[in-house]
């Protein structure tokens, strides 16, 4: 029988040049008494569900007992090291401390990945660190060894008392929810409800670091009024200003990639807050509140759970609501924000192939991989999601005459669940919901979680004095995008049953004319207002490099533009439900 108190894991990373992206791991496991250590590598990360083969970045493993003296060792599978550590006890003796060493090649800048460079190293546990299985309880230490004299340490892992740059993980989970940024960077520090905060920036930006630190202060203190407090003891926001765009919720901290000028002009600044705001309530709902699928992590595999709708699409909904209620911006730009929402989900055909259900169990195969027909046969549950939780929530306002609302559901999952992580099923968190609403949601649940039903707005917005409104395109309908690739008319999508589609134009066919005039991806559209309902028009094509013209016959223009609007000569009470729910 193993006795897990009995080992010692303590990790050693060192960037002696980083201009070759490689950091130097070292694994030193001591008092070892087993015939063979397994070590494994994770495959994915908590957040991101994808199988993302971090052992592929993986290079130079070597294991050594204490002398120095080699270790004979073989790879089991593509994420399995087997190290032999001697065949008596005798042998295992001198073997009490087990050195591995490996390298990690860093040079993908994304919240999820590693990135090392001249100025900084930006290391995510599951992509950098080895596990052993069975031993995942241990504690773990990190010392930060060789790095540039002018470089900094920042992670949400407490300091070893007495030890140089040495971080402490009261176990693997830990130590794999705790990135670390490494490097030249700023640290703005706040303080909210008594807890100290910061932003560790990495990267040269346009931002206004006074007002960013400043609002998000005020999303901390809304999301925290809505739970009580805050669940830990500081918080670190760890921006990289780059040219991308992302987030990774961790316990104690989040990873923010933002284009770096992307900061001035308003719109995209408030759509970074609503990217701090989803973020952080990630705090609570994912990895506090997480569906039983993820109460404990299996990192050699997939992650299976139908609840994503729940735990991101909620929060989705709620990254909207929460820079509202701290008065960042108004009713106004937040239903302009939840229109366009709207706008890119009914335009996607997919809604009406896959479910909700189905997008959350399916994310390991689909959301992060798509393909030329993603548009026709997928939803996001981040999207879609949003929606569905923004009608739960006023269904539960109407029902209860704004008694409660989707805030109860989020407080109850929070006592029940959320204080003491563990995990919850699908049935429970409908219970939940359902006993906050007081109404039976079988219905409900059959139509918009489980099957395609197109989801009701305008039902659930009447009682609050908001109509959903819809515009027709001003060009027939031909079914397909145009995207510009190195100038280039290239097709983007094609609608399923589409004019485009039934003419036999696919993804990837290179547009060269319509009606013998060249198009290019900017003015395609231009081109086929030229055109009514009903012509046929010969469009060539190149596909598979073989040119060829077909002949499209194009339809009535469709409904794809949605607004949401107040309504004129709204009630008292849809005027009283308003307010409250969009807090004007």
């Amino acid at each position: 029988m193993k006795d897990p108190t009995s080992s010692q894991f303590n990790y050693r990373l060192s960037i002696p040049e980083p201009e070759n992206h490689l950091l130097e791991v070292e694994l030193a496991i001591s008092n070892w008494q087993e015939e063979f250590i397994d070590l494994k590598m994770p495959v994915w990360t908590p957040g991101s569900y994808l199988v993302r083969e971090y052992a592929k970045h993986l290079q130079d493993f070597e294991a050594a007992n204490e002398t120095g003296k080699p270790l004979s060792w073989q790879k089991i599978s593509k994420n399995h090291w087997q190290i032999k550590c001697g065949n008596n006890s005798s042998d295992r003796l001198n073997n009490s401390i087990i050195k591995i060493r490996y390298h990690i090649f860093c040079n993908e800048l994304t919240v999820r990945t590693n990135h090392i460079d001249r100025t900084h190293a930006f290391l995510t546990g599951a992509a950098v660190f080895m596990y052993v299985p069975e031993y995942q309880q241990q504690p773990y230490t990190v010392e930060i060894g060789e790095i540039k004299e002018n470089w900094q340490i920042a992670t949400a892992l407490p300091a070893v008392a007495n030890a140089t740059n040495t971080f402490y993980a009261k176990d693997f989970d830990t130590l794999v929810d705790s990135p670390f940024e490494i490097g030249i960077h700023n640290r703005y520090e706040f303080t909210v409800q008594d807890k100290p905060h910061s932003f560790v920036v990495w990267g040269e930006h346009n931002a206004d670091m006074q007002r960013i630190v400043k609002d998000t202060a005020e999303i901390v203190a809304v999301e925290a009024e809505m739970f009580g407090g805050l669940p830990y003891d500081r918080y670190d926001f760890i921006l990289h200003a780059s040219n991308g765009f992302g987030g990774l919720e961790h316990k104690n901290s989040t990873v923010l990639l933002y284009n770096r000028l992307g900061f001035r002009k308003e719109e995209s600044y408030l759509q970074f807050m609503n990217l701090v705001a989803h973020e952080f309530f990630h705090t609570w709902n994912v990895k506090r509140i997480r569906p039983k699928a993820l109460e404990k992590f299996d990192y050699d595999q997939e992650n299976y759970t139908s609840s994503l709708w729940f735990s991101e699409g909620t929060t989705s909904y709620y990254d909207q609501i929460f820079p509202l209620r701290a008065g960042l911006y108004d009713a106004k730009h937040y239903l302009k924000l939840v229109s366009k929402a709207i706008t890119r989900l009914q335009n996607t055909f997919g809604r009406n192939v896959q479910s909700l259900y189905e997008s959350s169990f399916d994310t390991w195969i689909k959301l992060y991989r798509p393909d030329p027909n993603t548009h026709n046969n997928q939803i996001s549950y981040y999207l879609k999601g949003e929606m569905v939780s923004m009608l739960l929530d006023l269904l539960i306002r109407f029902k209860t005459n704004n008694l409660r609302s989707l805030d109860r559901v989020m407080q109850i999952m929070w006592e029940r669940f959320g204080k003491d992580e563990i995990g919850f099923s699908e049935a429970e968190l409908h219970e939940v919901i359902e006993t906050v609403a007081g109404v039976d949601l079988s219905t409900f649940w059959n139509d918009y979680l489980y099957g395609n039903k197109e989801l009701d707005y305008n039902y659930y917005l009447e009682p609050f004095g908001i109509e959903l409104r819809t515009s027709r395109q001003d060009i027939p309908f031909i079914g397909m995008t145009l995207k510009s690739k190195n100038g280039i008319p290239e097709v983007e999508k094609v609608e399923f049953g589409s004019p485009a589609q039934k003419a036999g134009i696919s993804t990837g066919d290179i547009v060269i004319a319509i009606a013998g005039i060249r198009v290019t991806a900017e003015n395609f559209n231009e081109r086929l207002r030229d055109f009514a309902a009903g012509d046929a028009i010969a469009v060539t094509i190149f596909q598979q490099d073989l040119l060829r013209t077909a002949e499209v016959t194009l339809q009535e223009p469709i409904c794809n533009q949605f607004e949401l609007v107040q309504i004129d000569n709204a009630s008292p009470n849809q005027e009283l439900n308003l307010r409250l729910w969009l807090s004007i």
